[in-house]
């Protein structure tokens, strides 16, 4: 890979970051304003290094060494700092499933967003899906249905480690929505700040998944990862701080995380299929589709803006 290469795969991971840590940001600075200014200042700089170097950082050792088996946990942390060709020539041999594990996952977060979570229309059809939540279940088992089909005729580890995809997607949903509810108990006074801070830490952990797995779209090279990874969090840690509720206003750029999801989803299955997709096209989707919404979203201020002002004119006068 050259050195465009990597910068452009670097800053589609931070983009990608960035814009699926949104919902994390808006719990994690809600949280803060009931906590004092020292547990802040604590959370902010201690919980930066955990999410940087800890959450972001371990778990893509742990999901290679998953991977590559034959490897002891000593082999894996090393064997992502060099580019020795036996150690590549393995990791590319377990790469598909790897891909298909993170596909199935990201393509399933994808179809209850679509399906289920409330959301602000920004295309067509997203009303209508939205109004079928009942049919998520039933269409994820199909979905599943059929690439273990599929899979299971060219290896059935690969079939596996679709199953494996959908598991670990039903698990950190309900870890995910047990923080939405738990996010309420922590607003209630009378919860102590370490109480607090510990557990933003864990709903850190639980939305960063999302985006370690869909990390892989973009490259296997997992220094990358911990780079791009790493500069996105620190973005996302100082958007909790300052201009939050100026990214709220921006209310598409979920949808731009979803439907970015659902490419870098597919794009994971086809790259499992032996289906090759140059290393370009994950970033440049990933900017694209962000760059669509966010155009979207300030269309919509824009909109927002003008009735108020000319009130403001009228007021003047």
């Amino acid at each position: 890979m050259n050195i465009l290469a990597m910068v452009l795969t670097v800053l589609g991971l931070c983009l990608f970051e960035v814009i699926n840590s949104i919902d994390n940001a808006i719990i994690n600075a809600e949280v803060l304003n009931t906590m004092q200014a020292r547990a802040r200042r604590w959370f902010l700089f201690w919980g930066i290094l955990f999410a940087v170097f800890v959450v972001r950082g371990v778990l893509p050792f742990l999901i290679v060494w998953a991977t590559v088996p034959q490897f002891t946990a000593v082999q894996a942390f090393m064997s992502t700092l060099n580019s020795n060709p036996e150690v590549i020539t393995a990791i590319e041999a377990a790469a598909p499933l790897l891909l298909i594990a993170g596909g199935t996952f990201l393509i399933l977060l994808f179809f209850h967003w679509l399906f289920m979570e409330p959301k602000h229309f920004g295309l067509i059809g997203e009303k209508f899906f939205t109004k079928q939540g009942v049919w998520f279940y039933t269409v994820a088992s199909v979905f599943l249905t059929i690439l273990v089909w599929v899979a299971i005729k060219r290896d059935p580890f690969m079939a596996f480690a679709a199953v494996i995809g959908s598991t670990a997607f039903f698990i950190t949903h309900g870890f995910k929505q047990n923080a939405e509810q738990q996010e309420k108990e922590l607003m209630k006074p009378g919860l102590s700040d370490i109480s607090k801070v510990l557990y933003l830490e864990i709903i850190d952990l639980t939305f960063s998944i999302d985006g370690v797995l869909g990390a892989f779209a973009f490259t296997l090279a997992v220094p990358l990862i911990l780079l791009g990874n790493g500069i996105g969090a620190i973005v996302v840690r100082q958007l909790t701080i300052s201009n939050i509720d100026k990214i709220k206003k921006y209310k598409y750029l979920k949808n731009g995380a979803m439907y970015s999801i659902l490419f870098l989803g597919a794009i994971m299955v086809l790259d499992a299929f032996g289906k090759e997709v140059p290393s370009y096209v994950s970033p440049l989707v990933t900017f694209g589709v962000v760059g669509f919404f966010f155009w979207k979203s300030r269309k919509e201020i824009g909109k927002e803006e003008k009735p108020a002002e000319k009130k403001e004119d009228k007021e003047t006068e």
